[in-house]
């Protein structure tokens, strides 16, 4: 009797990059929508991979900073080409999106204080809101089946929301807590695969694609770019490295610094790339070309905004072929490391209390148009101008909340009803 690996199929590399190239044009909905369509045609209709290396590799690619979804179909290509069928898997999933995100973009900032468009843009802030709130009650129950797990994300909440704690030592403190936790007892019980023949090959990936990731970067530096491209690459590249959780974790830490410390784009910007980012194909990690093209048209013009677009591309997704080309050797033996597992959890579990954090601070900047913050003692505390409040965009988040828990409409429809409805809202009153 075959075993599950050897029923899987070969496909040739066309074959794939057809596919590859229909998952690229068909990836709306996020993550989960993503990893769900991938599963279905490649595990279930075409079975070029079994459910066993599929499921190991979707664990692996949660342990890693940086969009899931993507960094699923770059190993699904490595595994059946090499690194040529991952760079085709990678680059078709992210390109058809991309495309469409920075012509959106380049009209929103040269268009974007039209009334029309602002109008639409009211009921996509008041569908996003739901749509992330969606996401952290989905999270959450996957993440938070032990105390432990609630207490982290407890304090993660607290840590990033009242004390203003940096992201990545969140994320540090919960993984560490994570992989402390699990026994040595337990570790011992795992059967440990030799892998040292495999890290000659694993330290010439890492340095060759180091290489391609910071060359650019260098590159500009020693040109005398414009700032604001250099800015660019090192936040988005530092964001490439912490961002663990995927693309509403990754929010948490752009949407704050972009607005409150860089102050690239306001928060009502940053919702409206979102919204932009969850209507179009592609990674949803893409709202940070949109920021990238705003911040950079500020500075330059249309010009200069590609430019920024193509930085934050660039150091965006070129860290996610490192991770995997570096990496899927290693799947097998990972997927067996109990203390690995348990740094996951945690870290899962800190992302509840970081999107969170996020849900209520995108809710106060769009309910409200003017937010204040305050130190009380070590605390950092929001407190929003009550006579601010736009009612239109609580009515809409509480309809948007209506059709997708309780009528479980998807995510594009109820974006185009509400957007509609804000339409319709801001022309009569």
């Amino acid at each position: 009797m075959q075993s599950e690996q050897d029923q899987t199929a070969s496909p040739t590399l066309w074959q794939a990059i057809a596919v590859w190239m229909q998952i690229g044009l068909l990836s709306f909905g996020g993550p989960a929508a993503q990893i769900a369509l991938m599963h279905r045609m490649i595990v279930d209709e075409r079975k070029w991979l079994s459910e066993r290396d599929y499921l190991n590799a979707l664990s692996f690619c949660m342990l890693l900073p940086g969009p899931e979804a993507m960094q699923l179909a770059t190993y699904a290509g490595w595994r059946m080409h090499g690194v040529l069928g991952g760079l085709a898997a990678g680059l078709l999933f992210v390109i058809p999106g991309a495309i469409v995100i920075v012509v959106l973009a380049a009209i929103y900032a040269l268009f974007g204080d039209v009334p029309l468009v602002s109008a639409l843009f009211l009921g996509v802030k008041a569908a996003v809101i739901v749509v992330v709130v969606e996401a952290l009650l989905r999270v959450a129950r996957k993440a938070l089946g032990e105390k432990l797990h609630w207490f982290i994300a407890a304090l993660a909440f607290i840590g990033i929301f009242f004390l203003n704690l940096p992201y990545p030592l969140i994320i540090l403190i919960a993984a560490l807590t994570g992989y402390l936790m699990v026994t040595s007892e337990t570790s011992k019980e795992v059967r440990l695969h030799k892998v040292s023949h495999l890290l000659p090959g694993t330290v010439l990936t890492v340095f060759c694609w180091l290489l391609i990731w910071w060359l650019p970067l260098f590159a500009l530096e020693a040109m005398g770019a414009h700032n604001i491209l250099s800015e660019i690459g090192r936040f988005f590249s530092t964001l490439a490295v912490v961002t663990f959780g995927g693309a509403y974790a990754v929010l948490a830490y752009l949407g704050q610094d972009v607005v409150t410390q860089f102050g690239w784009l306001t928060a009502g910007e940053m919702m409206d790339g979102l919204g932009l980012a969850e209507t179009t194909p592609g990674p949803l990690i893409l709202v940070t070309e949109f920021v990238g093209f705003i911040a950079a048209f500020r500075e330059g013009g249309l010009a200069l905004g590609m430019a920024g677009a193509a930085v934050t591309l660039w150091v965006t997704f070129v860290p996610c072929f490192l991770w995997i080309f570096a990496g899927a050797p290693y799947i097998d033996w990972l997927s067996d490391q109990p203390k690995l597992r348990g740094a996951l959890s945690a870290i899962t579990a800190a992302v509840v209390g970081v999107i969170l954090n996020l849900s209520l601070w995108f809710a106060l900047h769009v309910f409200f148009s003017s937010v204040d913050h305050r130190k009380v003692g070590v605390f950092k505390v929001w407190l929003p101008d009550w006579g601010s409040v736009d009612w239109r965009v609580v009515f809409l988040t509480g309809l948007c909340g209506v059709l997708v828990f309780g009528c479980h409409w998807g995510i594009a429809r109820v974006l185009l009803v509400s957007s509609l409805l804000g339409l319709a809202l801001s022309w009569f009153f």
